[in-house]
């Protein structure tokens, strides 16, 4: 596994950003996909150490596509400048909380929740939060979480969301859009002997945040 291929790849696509410029280059971008594909082979039985619920078998059920829809987007340009991977229960398009690798020159991260979460989703998961505030704030509060999540990440809501009380001692936590969390890692991270017990503490320490919100995801489900 040689991830000094991707890097050099994606730096050069930072400013060649282009389907004039990643046709010439294919050959590469095919091997800087597959030493990603790698890592993320390596990692899943790990996860499934941890997380004793993931079902992913292989990379491809896992890694994005580097192709963009620009269809409804004013950035034009066509391609993606990192390589992201989702391990959850389902795969890459799963509405679990799953634990993200997202590889990108200067702005690496590990993490992962629920990004996005659909509106019935999102509506369930601060209803679970309000009812059993202890449980998550024991969980966001822990110091092995905070070792690497100081705050859970995204957008928030100015105001208290609909059909909650702005009253609410811990309407905070009510706020978010998202309910996931990120780890910023430099580029010297990549290159490390442990990297691999390294990216998998991250998500050891992630797993009672997950897990909270799977609970929720799952009930919804079975509704």
């Amino acid at each position: 596994m040689d991830l000094k291929i991707i890097f050099e790849f994606l730096i050069e696509l930072q400013v060649n950003n282009s389907r004039v410029w990643f046709k010439k280059n294919n050959d590469r971008y095919q091997k800087a996909k597959l030493e990603f594909e790698q890592l993320i082979e390596i990692l899943i039985p790990k996860i499934k150490q941890i997380d004793k619920d993931i079902e992913v078998s292989s990379a491809k059920e896992c890694v994005f596509r580097i192709f963009k829809d620009v269809r409804f987007s004013k950035d034009k340009q066509p391609y993606k400048t990192n390589f992201g991977a989702y391990i959850a229960k389902g795969g890459g398009k799963s509405p679990n909380a799953g634990y993200y690798v997202h590889f990108e020159p200067d702005n690496s991260f590990i993490g992962g929740g629920i990004y996005m979460p659909e509106p019935k989703i999102l509506k369930s998961i601060r209803t679970e939060i309000f009812e059993n505030t202890k449980d998550y704030k024991d969980i966001i509060n822990n110091k092995e979480f905070k070792k690497y999540f100081s705050e859970i990440a995204g957008e928030k809501l100015k105001s208290a969301p609909r059909g909650f009380s702005k009253d609410f001692v811990d309407i905070d936590l009510l706020k978010n859009k998202h309910y996931a969390v990120t780890y910023s890692v430099n580029n010297s991270f990549w290159y490390k002997k442990n990297l691999i017990d390294n990216i998998s503490d991250v998500f050891k320490k992630q797993y009672k945040f997950n897990q909270f919100l799977n609970n929720v995801v799952n009930k919804k489900v079975n509704d």
